[in-house]
């Protein structure tokens, strides 16, 4: 890193010295570039691949941020479950370069969005244009593939499955994408994106957070939260893997509710969008249930291998836990097998998908206690809408 530059300067070097001397006061608050956007697709990397390979460490941002450029592929999209840690050997990196034609990329996982935003910091702390390039060539891949009819994003594209093309909440896919494009308007380090680049990001948000308000699922009338996927000309809740069936689906929707309550001055429909899935979150906590999770015979299944199993175990003083997916009519708990079939029981779902995926969880806990009172009190405070 180039020496920080001393403090008498000449006019004539002034310019050239300054773009020195940012990075050199961000990279002096010895603050790392955060990799927690990246975490889902290093698990799915490391689950298939295991842990056993050199990596970077969070410190290492500019060879991360070559591997981000790298891994790019041409159209400005990512391949999905990558770990942007990896030290490419000659054989990876020869893959890699070759995988750089690939047409589109996927969102899934936090993918694409979060690639851009750790290449606009990258850029902002070290001045290197080829990353301030790839966030640019990934914004626009963003904004090209917003799905018209609504607002919302795909799950990948181009589609090779049912479910890749709808209008996608699972995996905080629209609403993770909301959120960075929300950080574009605002935040210092997209100072390079361009006047026209901008009018095309105000006009995503807009649309994007209509599509917000208009799929908010309603149960005779009253607003809940939302599905995990929709088809993109009904608009209607579709289903997404054959396990995940049409449904009011839990963890996204505390996404969702964390992405509204982000915007600055609220319009009332987006507050009361807040308070609806507030309402239905505390309606539909399940109290006396705890989930265990144990030690048991290690078992291998396809995707992935367990040393335990989990079961719900009947406990007056447990915790609020909620369903990962909830029914679109009354909203009961649903559950499902890998086949689709729609099952009874926790127990009723065989290990490998007990194991293998959070059916029951405590996402919205921190909304309820923390998060949307503080937002009521800035609701109330001076200035509020």
């Amino acid at each position: 890193m180039a020496a920080c530059p001393a403090a008498r300067v000449s006019v004539r070097r002034l310019a050239a010295l300054l773009w020195i001397a940012l990075p050199c006061a961000v990279m002096a608050q010895g603050q790392d570039i955060p990799l927690r956007g990246f975490q889902d697709g290093i698990h799915h990397w490391q689950s298939g691949h295991g842990t056993d390979y050199p990596r970077y460490s969070p410190d290492q941002y500019r060879q991360i941020a070559d591997n981000l450029v790298v891994l790019q592929r041409r159209g400005g999209g990512w391949a999905v479950n990558q770990d942007p840690q990896r030290i490419l050997d000659d054989a990876a990196r020869a893959q890699v370069l070759a995988d750089q034609a690939t047409p589109g990329g996927s969102f899934d996982n936090r993918n694409i969005y979060t690639q851009v935003s750790y290449l606009a910091d990258a850029f902002a702390r070290s001045g290197d244009a080829r990353y301030r390039d790839a966030a640019v060539r990934g914004l626009d891949f963003i904004l090209a593939e917003q799905i018209p009819g609504c607002g919302g994003w795909p799950h990948s594209v181009p589609s090779r499955t049912a479910y890749h093309g709808h209008i996608t909440f699972a995996d905080d896919v629209t609403s993770g994408v909301l959120t960075t494009l929300r950080r574009i308007q605002r935040e210092p380090a997209f100072g390079f994106i361009t006047a026209g680049q901008r009018a095309r990001v105000d006009a995503a948000v807009t649309a994007g957070d209509a599509c917000l308000l208009r799929l908010q699922v309603r149960q005779d009338g009253v607003p809940t939260i939302w599905a995990g996927q929709y088809d993109r000309t009904t608009l209607l809740p579709a289903q997404g893997r054959k396990f995940e069936l049409p449904a009011l689906v839990t963890d996204e929707s505390v996404g969702v509710v964390r992405y509204l309550m982000s915007i600055p001055d609220p319009a009332p429909e987006v507050v009361a969008s807040v308070h609806a899935a507030m309402a239905w979150f505390q309606a539909h906590a399940l109290t006396g249930w705890r989930l265990e999770t144990f030690e048991t015979t290690p078992a291998q299944f396809q995707f992935h291998r367990t040393t335990v199993d989990r079961r719900l175990v009947a406990d007056p003083g447990a915790s609020l836990l909620w369903g990962r997916f909830h029914d679109l009519h009354d909203s009961g708990v649903l559950l499902a097998n890998r086949e689709g079939e729609r099952v009874a029981t926790f127990n009723d779902i065989p290990r490998e998908r007990r194991t293998g995926y959070h059916w029951y969880g405590t996402w919205p806990q921190a909304l309820i206690t923390t998060e949307y009172p503080r937002w009521q009190q800035r609701l109330a405070g001076p200035g509020a809408r």
